[in-house]
């Protein structure tokens, strides 16, 4: 259990104790940091550790969301749960279904049961855009949209994220073993960056070494929404707060969007990212379908051949509607309740830097990136060919 320290109030109080699920990831990590500084006793839960140096008032436990007794012994005596811990956001984990369920749907549940069991009062779900967004254009959205309906989705992330969202809402307002009120709402996020992300940026250099990154794709005035780690933290603890009897609970039951208020092209938003690391942006704008096609069809040979080679896929069917196709969402309502408005706004200055500085800038070759690029597209068809071709004709 974490130490207590004194309050900043009249004598020595009972730090607050705050637990983040998904604690080793860049987001829950980045939280948890924060929330540390305001002086909260700050409980880590994740199945791997973080990459990063605790901070006084941190403290990483180790566990499996999955495992209900895990997730218990956690939150007992907690003041406040955000669950972020998630999986298969983005690249092959996408097509890992049983385990997407297994950590969205039942880690959702085991921390909806614990946190009644343990009688915590305050739970802030992480959430995403995709809950309401599949390759629709959205412009200006708000809380009001509706669901995705379970036919639409290309992906089995978007659709237990929609049904954690679901449940998490319906939560509210239910009465814990002692009688005390379970609060809960919900954030749904933009593309999440910072300096030191792991999950997408590292992906996407590592596209930009391989040479694979030579054109772009979709309505070159197409408009998504991005959200710089900085207001993710203040999302989330704002969030915390509209929970408190203090704030007359104004969050309770309430789901809202965060982004950094500046839709942009996407491309473009990585183009200081591409052009920093000393590589040419693309001139080349392919179809959107084009993509989306080829995304199914390397979708369809990595679950044909996924016993044997789990590879990386480019893109999947989600990522290609997330950064070709016009979505982005208001955060009025997060404004006008919480008090939200974003520190940042499409800077992208210092992960550049980070990239640099971990030894990523482009280096003097011979060899050229198209050609790399244009190996890999012709190897990547003949694999796909001649796995295709084993499969029965429709008749």
């Amino acid at each position: 259990m974490p130490t207590q320290r004194k309050g900043s109030v009249q004598g020595i109080q009972r730090p607050q104790v705050h637990v983040v699920t998904g604690g080793g990831g860049f987001p829950g990590f980045s939280l948890g940091k924060k929330l540390a500084e305001k002086g909260h006793q700050v409980r880590l839960f994740d199945i791997k550790e973080p990459a990063w140096k605790l901070h006084e008032g941190m403290n990483f436990i180790q566990g499996d969301i999955r495992n209900y007794e895990d997730v218990c012994s956690l939150i007992e005596g907690a003041d406040v749960v955000y669950h972020m811990a998630s999986y298969g956001m983005s690249g092959r984990e996408q097509l890992n279904k049983k385990l997407i369920e297994e950590v969205n749907i039942g880690g959702t549940e085991n921390v909806l049961r614990a946190c009644l069991q343990c009688n915590v009062t305050r739970l802030v779900y992480t959430s995403t855009y995709n809950v309401v967004f599949c390759g629709q254009e959205i412009r200006d959205g708000d809380e009001s949209l509706p669901y995705v309906t379970d036919d639409k989705f290309v992906d089995h992330y978007s659709k237990t994220k929609t049904q954690a969202d679901k449940r998490i809402l319906a939560a509210d307002g239910t009465l814990t073993t002692n009688g005390s009120v379970l609060r809960c709402c919900v954030l749904r996020l933009a593309g999440v960056y910072g300096p030191g992300e792991q999950r997408h940026f590292p992906r996407i250099v590592s596209y930009l070494e391989q040479g694979l990154v030579q054109f772009t794709y979709g309505a070159r005035d197409a408009l998504a929404d991005f959200l710089h780690i900085d207001n993710l933290v203040l999302g989330h603890m704002l969030a915390a707060s509209g929970l408190t009897q203090e704030k007359e609970f104004i969050a309770a039951g309430q789901a809202y969007f965060l982004s950094d208020s500046k839709p942009v092209n996407s491309f473009e938003f990585f183009r200081p990212l591409i052009e920093g690391l000393g590589y040419k942006y693309p001139r080349i704008n392919l179809p959107l379908g084009l993509i989306f096609y080829f995304a199914l069809l390397t979708e369809m040979v990595h679950w044909l051949v996924r016993r044997f080679y789990n590879f990386q896929p480019i893109l999947t069917r989600a990522e290609v509607y997330k950064t070709g196709v016009t979505h982005y969402f208001s955060t009025q309502k997060a404004k006008r309740e919480l008090g939200y408005v974003p520190i940042v706004q499409n800077d992208f200055r210092k992960v550049v830097e980070y990239f640099i500085q971990t030894g990523h800038k482009k280096k003097k070759s011979g060899s050229s990136p198209l050609k790399h690029f244009i190996i890999n597209l012709i190897i990547g068809f003949i694999f796909a060919a001649f796995i295709m071709s084993y499969l029965p004709l429709v008749r």
